[in-house]
């Protein structure tokens, strides 16, 4: 199955096929680049006018085709450019839920050149203001709760340097220099074509802060070339699979008859879960969504009940968050219920899939299936990627890497391993962040020579095939055995008793560290420590078990990506 669809990425990636790549000189260094790449995102934007009448966003009952929205984006792009003099180069910021004012200003802010300054709405009125000063941005696009948090920093925020303020969504007294939405954007009367703009590939096209473990968050500068390249690789990786399991179909004598096969799929509708200020929502979702003419879902918050309502309504084809998120909706209640039967594809990325979850997801309906990809805010989005009957095959991997990165494998010591060792996973493309704003150090550190260190510790197979193993910094070193988190969590999770659970380690005397976990259970569950020690007896090895178990009343926290907080969990259980 390896071999099959290993075949068919050799034949598209070819010189003449659709996905052909050759060496480009990018920032200093030679990259693999796309011969088909256009040279930034404003084309892709502009492009999509293409899908005129035909639904693009869905935000609780309002709907906006791609007319209005285009007419929407030529608007607030000619406010931004005229009356605020944002031009190619500058920054302007964006604070607020995932309203359908996010995704028209993203795209009128990116279409002038200027960079989109994603900013955390989790974050604190002191958070704000370091990511305010630290990117500089001449104008501050917020709704009413980010606009409450900045309020009282808004003074010594304009000292330092101009900047406008445009609220979206709020009846609140306005603070001076600010200006409503709804009194500036006039779609009724927007001008019949974009501000004139000159965009190089490498130009900032985000800046996306990444949560860091101490101190203030970077932000990664994202470019037009990174972006297009992401998208680009998940065009790709969606086509090979496709080929590819059409040759296994014909092989097993199974093949679609040729009408089928020849007709052009219904544009996607995807539903958008997790926050539009990080890579898997807006790389991942609203870029490939926009450029394909499809539907985008848009949640005001994470609500399993609520999502699974609007998979119903909505016809969703493609959900794609985080695992935690496929998990809450496959065991809640409402999915007995809910018309689900519309869904083509379920899970994301942001972290690895368990292995029983992909099985769940398999089983869940008779067209749905299992699909992740790994990667990380300072590669745009997707390294690998995996889908359908080939992450059912192998549902402890993440997939081949795509074809314009080039990768390492690295010890300890620095030194390359081959398939099959163990190691941290180096990565160089056109789809690696050109570096951190304002942190040269930084970027030194983790891009060096302009190689992206991931922190993630992984093996490759002998196919390409990438299993992540564990973070770095997320592994567990019991007397001088490395355990690896991810390892012992997917034991965990096949106890069907098991809602979620979080492993991580606790300082112990005698051997350094110790396993800990953190386990929400189901309702009416029975199981106990000594229950968790049977079910895991034959599935990891015993120094693997946890020593420590903590079994709580309520879900685990997570951050703003879904992401468990483990150092929460350690602090407040420790």
């Amino acid at each position: 199955m390896k071999d099959v669809l290993m075949e068919t990425w050799a034949e598209l990636t070819a010189e003449g096929a659709p996905f052909a790549w050759s060496e480009t000189e990018v920032r200093g260094m030679t990259m693999r680049t796309f011969d088909a790449a256009p040279p930034n995102m404003r084309l892709l934007w502009e492009m999509s006018a293409g899908h005129g009448d035909a639904s693009y966003l869905v935000y609780e009952d309002e709907t906006y085709t791609y007319n209005e929205a285009h007419a929407i984006v030529r608007s607030l792009a000619g406010v931004l450019h005229d009356d605020h003099g944002v031009r190619a180069g500058d920054r302007v910021a964006i604070a607020m839920r995932n309203f359908p004012e996010w995704v028209f200003s993203y795209w009128a802010i990116s279409s002038l050149g200027a960079a989109v300054v994603g900013m955390n709405a989790w974050w604190t009125s002191r958070e704000m203001s370091f990511g305010l000063n630290d990117s500089r941005p001449k104008v501050l696009i917020c709704d009413d709760e980010r606009l409450e948090r900045v309020t009282s920093e808004l003074a010594e925020l304009r000292e330092a340097g101009s900047m406008h303020v445009i609220s979206v969504r709020t009846d609140r007294e306005l603070p001076d220099d600010a200006s409503r939405w709804e009194d500036v954007v006039d779609p009724a009367n927007a001008p019949e074509a974009l501000p004139a703009a000159e965009i190089d590939p490498d130009d900032d096209m985000c800046i996306f802060y990444t949560s860091g473990t101490t101190g203030f968050p970077k932000g990664a500068q994202l470019t037009h070339r990174g972006c297009i390249h992401n998208l680009l690789h998940m065009a790709f990786a969606m086509t090979a699979a496709d080929m590819a399991g059409a040759k296994l179909l014909a092989a097993a004598g199974e093949a679609p008859a040729a009408g089928d096969a020849a007709a052009a799929p219904a544009p996607p509708t995807i539903m958008v879960p997790t926050p539009l200020f990080h890579v898997t929502a807006n790389n991942c979702v609203l870029h490939p969504g926009t450029a394909v003419g499809g539907t985008v879902v848009l949640l005001r918050k994470w609500d399993p009940a609520r999502a699974l309502e609007l998979i119903e309504r909505e016809r969703v084809t493609n959900f794609t968050g985080v695992p935690t998120m496929s998990r809450e909706m496959l065991m809640h209640p409402d999915w007995e219920t809910r018309d689900t039967s519309s869904l083509e594809s379920l899970g994301g990325g942001g972290a690895a899939l368990q292995p029983d979850l992909v099985e769940k997801i398999d089983n869940a309906g008779e067209n749905v299936k299992p699909s992740t990809g790994y990667g990380l805010t300072e590669t745009h989005g997707i390294v690998t990627a995996i889908a359908a009957a080939f992450f059912t095959a192998e549902p402890a991997s993440a997939g081949p890497i795509m074809p314009t990165f080039q990768h390492k494998v690295l010890d300890e010591d620095g030194n390359e391993v081959g398939p099959g060792g163990f190691g941290e996973l180096v990565v160089q493309g056109p789809a690696v962040v050109k570096g951190y704003l304002n942190r040269p150090d930084a970027t030194e550190e983790s891009m060096p020579e302009g190689w992206f260190r991931t922190g993630d510790i992984v093996t490759v197979d002998e196919h390409g095939f990438v299993f992540i193993v564990d973070r770095a910094k997320d592994m567990v070193i019991r007397g001088g055995e490395n355990i690896y988190c991810s390892e012992v969590e997917s034991a965990i999770y096949e106890h069907p008793d098991v809602a979620e659970c979080a492993v991580f380690g606790l300082e112990d005397e005698r051997l350094g560290e110790k396993v800990a976990v953190a386990i929400y259970r189901t309702p009416d569950s029975t199981m106990d420590e000594a229950g968790l020690s049977a079910h895991l007896t034959d599935r990891i090895a015993k120094f693997k078990h946890p020593e420590a178990v903590f079994f709580v009343s309520e879900p685990l926290p997570q951050n703003a990506n879904g992401k468990f907080v483990k150092r929460q969990l350690r602090e407040s259980l420790a």
